[in-house]
C-alpha cells in the first residue's frame, strides 16, 4: 500500500495543535488527535503513527481525515447518540457552597464525596466546578485591622511613601525573629540536568539569631544591619542608635510597626532626647505596609530556606554577605498605591455570601 502524503495543515493550526498537547487540562482523546495530525502533517507514514500512539492504522486514517474534510472543528467529539445525561448544577453549586453535613466528618467537599451524595459521578460535578469557578479544596487567610487609628496611620506611612518629605530620610526598621541556624543531617545534592537540587527533609538545629534590618525607602538599601540573640526593648533601642549613626545631621523619618518593644519608655524617653528622629507607626495587623518586610522575604528565600549553617555564627556571617551584595545591586522599592485604595482593601466589607452552621 502506498504511504500516504503528508498532511496539510497551517502554521496557525500547528500552533493550536500545540497547545493542545502541551495544555495538561486538555482532555486526553484530543491530545491524541492532535499528535495524530502533528505526526501526519511530518509526513510520518500512518502505520507508524499507530504504532507509535498505540492506535488501530484506521483510526488514524479516520482522524486525518477528519482534519482533512473540517479542520481542527473536525477534532472534536461529536455529540453522542440518545438523550444527554441532566445534571442539576443549581444543586451541586448550593450543596458545594454550604458544606458538608456533620455527619461526613470532613471540612470540605471533594468531587467523589460530593458525587456520591448525589448520586451524580466526579467528573460531572468537576464540570460544573470548573464552569462555576469553585475550588472548595483551597484554603486562604485573611486578617483586618482593628486599630482605632487605622485611616491616619495608613494616610502616615503611605504619605511617607509616596511624598517624602525634602531634606530628610525616611527608612523602614523591623526585626525578623527566630531565624534559624539549620544544618542538614547529609550534605546537599547540587542541581544536575534535570534534576532539582535535593536537601534531606530533617535537620539539626543549631540555635536562632533576630536580624535587625533598615531599608533606605529612597535607595533600597540596607542601610544598618545587626544580628541579636533576643529582640527585646534594649536590642531595638540600640539598633535605633546605630540607624541614627548612619543618617547623621539629618531628619530621620522610621517606618516601624506597633510592636510593644518599640514602644517602651526607654525608646520614648532616647526619642524626646533626639527631635530629628520620628516614629511612624503601621497600624495593628498592618506590618506588611513596611517595606523592609519585602526585604525580609527576598533574604529568607535567597540566602537563608535553602542555605546549610552548622552554628550561629555561620548563619550571621551569611547574613552579611548577603546584605553587602544586595547594597551593591538593588533597586529601591517603589510604592505604588495611594492611602485609599490601601484601605479599600485594609477595611471589611459586607459579605458577599452568607454562611449556613451545620
Amino acid at each position: 500500500m502506498p504511504a500516504a502524503l503528508p498532511l496539510a495543515v497551517s502554521d496557525a493550526d500547528r500552533e493550536v495543535l500545540r497547545s493542545w498537547v502541551r495544555s495538561p487540562s486538555s482532555p486526553s482523546g484530543l491530545v491524541t488527535r492532535a499528535r495524530v495530525v502533528l505526526l501526519a502533517s511530518e509526513g510520518t507514514s500512518n502505520t507508524e503513527i499507530a504504532r507509535r500512539l498505540e492506535l488501530s492504522r484506521q483510526t488514524v486514517v479516520t482522524w486525518r481525515g477528519r482534519y482533512r474534510s473540517a479542520g481542527l472543528a473536525g477534532l472534536q467529539d461529536r455529540p453522542r447518540a440518545g438523550r444527554p445525561g441532566t445534571v442539576d448544577e443549581a444543586e451541586v453549586v448550593v450543596r458545594t457552597l454550604e458544606g458538608p453535613p456533620e455527619r461526613l466528618g470532613v471540612t470540605h467537599w471533594s468531587s467523589r464525596l460530593l458525587a456520591a451524595e448525589l448520586h451524580l459521578s466526579n467528573v460531572a460535578v468537576a464540570k460544573v466546578w470548573r464552569k462555576w469557578k469553585i475550588q472548595p479544596w483551597r484554603s486562604e487567610t485573611f486578617t483586618f485591622s482593628t486599630d482605632p487609628e487605622l485611616k491616619a496611620e495608613v494616610r502616615d506611612v503611605v504619605g511617607l511613601y509616596l511624598a517624602p518629605p525634602k531634606k530628610a530620610v525616611v527608612v523602614c526598621v523591623d526585626e525578623q525573629p527566630q531565624i534559624q541556624a539549620r544544618d542538614r543531617t547529609a550534605p546537599m545534592l547540587p542541581v544536575r540536568q534535570d534534576l532539582a537540587k535535593r536537601r534531606t527533609h530533617d535537620h539539626v538545629r543549631h540555635g536562632t539569631t533576630t536580624l535587625f534590618a533598615a531599608l533606605d525607602v529612597a535607595t533600597g538599601k540596607i542601610t544598618a544591619d545587626a544580628c541579636h540573640d533576643r529582640h527585646r526593648h534594649d536590642e531595638f533601642l540600640r539598633f535605633l542608635k546605630q540607624v541614627a549613626r548612619a543618617h547623621p545631621g539629618v531628619k530621620l523619618h522610621v517606618v516601624v510597626d506597633d510592636y510593644a518593644t518599640h514602644k517602651h519608655p526607654r525608646v520614648k524617653a532616647w526619642l524626646a532626647k533626639h527631635p530629628r528622629i520620628t516614629l511612624h507607626f503601621t497600624p495593628t495587623s498592618c506590618s506588611w505596609l513596611n517595606l523592609v518586610e519585602i526585604f525580609f522575604g527576598i533574604i529568607t528565600r535567597q540566602a537563608i530556606r535553602r542555605g546549610t549553617f552548622p552554628s550561629v555564627a555561620d548563619l550571621t556571617d551569611a547574613i552579611r554577605r548577603y546584605i553587602d551584595a544586595h547594597n551593591d545591586r538593588c533597586p529601591p522599592f517603589t510604592w505604588t498605591k495611594t492611602a485609599d485604595e490601601v484601605l479599600e482593601h485594609a477595611t471589611p466589607k459586607r459579605p458577599r455570601t452568607s454562611f449556613t452552621r451545620h
